[in-house]
């Protein structure tokens, strides 16, 4: 009688000899795994280098030339009784640096299920959470550092025109903190509004067009209905919260509703939204 002898493949991997579980062989799928896929994708596109690119440009030009014409604004800050302060002419820019800012935060989620590479990561990580938050973070990193470099080179550029006045910004006073502190902080809160919101439409013209909308057109078209209380809604829109703690002199406008700090809680309460509403989208909709 002949045994015939058959080979066997192993389905699963054997313990190691130290008692500890294998080590998988689909990747690191821990948060820190996640995080650094995140970020190199971040990093890897074109696109984002092109819009960090367009948002320094456009803070150092209009803050250039904003300065050259920095005398106007003096008198006008005195006809009106305030003084003017060198941070928040530097900052002029900072309506059209969060349009490139929120185009940023749609293409980096939509721009995966443009290309289909929405299939793969959340096969990878299947809970999907963690890829929003990861996300999340690497976006608030990149969008900080776009507003410092900003800042800084927009600054160099306002200097000599800034100087005649006494006006170059400096970091021993309030409200250049209260500037730059504040337009780093709209910049942020603007990008993760986009990445909420490109995470629920998950197109990117669609998601653009919707951040967009809630930034310029809806704040744009209430402010032409002499409603008080339509005025009152248009004051907790986004832009016009932002303006409650950018700014002392009034130069950026202001807001007679909401104070500074209730400025902040406003514009961080859009951004939270965005994300939760984001992360609802993401567990209960198919890729």
């Amino acid at each position: 009688m002949t045994t015939l002898a058959t080979e066997q493949h192993p389905t699963t991997t054997a313990p190691r000899v130290d008692g500890r579980p294998p080590a998988r062989e689909v990747g690191d799928l821990s948060f820190g795994g996640v995080l650094r896929g995140e970020w190199t994708k971040l990093l890897s596109l074109r696109s984002t280098w092109w819009t960090l690119a367009i948002t320094i440009a456009v803070m150092a030009l209009i803050s250039l030339a904003v300065a050259s014409t920095v005398d106007d604004f003096v008198a006008y800050a005195a006809a009106a009784g305030q003084e003017a302060h060198g941070a928040e002419l530097i900052i002029s820019g900072f309506q059209f640096g969060m349009v490139t800012v929120a185009v940023l935060g749609a293409l980096l989620i939509t721009g995966e299920y443009s290309t289909g590479m929405a299939r793969s990561t959340f096969a990878a990580v299947p809970t999907r959470l963690p890829v929003l938050w990861a996300k999340a973070i690497a976006l608030t990193v990149v969008t900080a550092v776009t507003s410092v470099l900003s800042l800084v080179v927009a600054t160099l550029v306002a200097a000599p025109w800034l100087s005649e006045h006494g006006l170059v910004p400096r970091l021993d006073q309030a409200h250049t903190w209260w500037a730059f502190g504040g337009m780093t902080y709209f910049f942020v809160a603007v990008a993760l509004v986009a990445l909420g919101l490109g995470t629920v439409v998950r197109h990117t013209a669609g998601s653009i067009t919707a951040v967009l909308g809630v930034l310029l057109l809806v704040p744009g078209v209430l402010q032409f209905i002499s409603i008080d209380w339509v005025q009152d809604l248009v004051a907790v829109t986004p832009l016009p919260a932002a303006v409650a703690f950018v700014g002392t002199s009034g130069l950026q406008g202001t807001n007679d509703v909401l104070s500074a700090g209730q400025g902040v809680a406003v514009v961080g309460a859009y951004a939270v939204v965005a994300l939760v509403a984001g992360a609802l989208s993401l567990r209960r909709r198919d890729v």
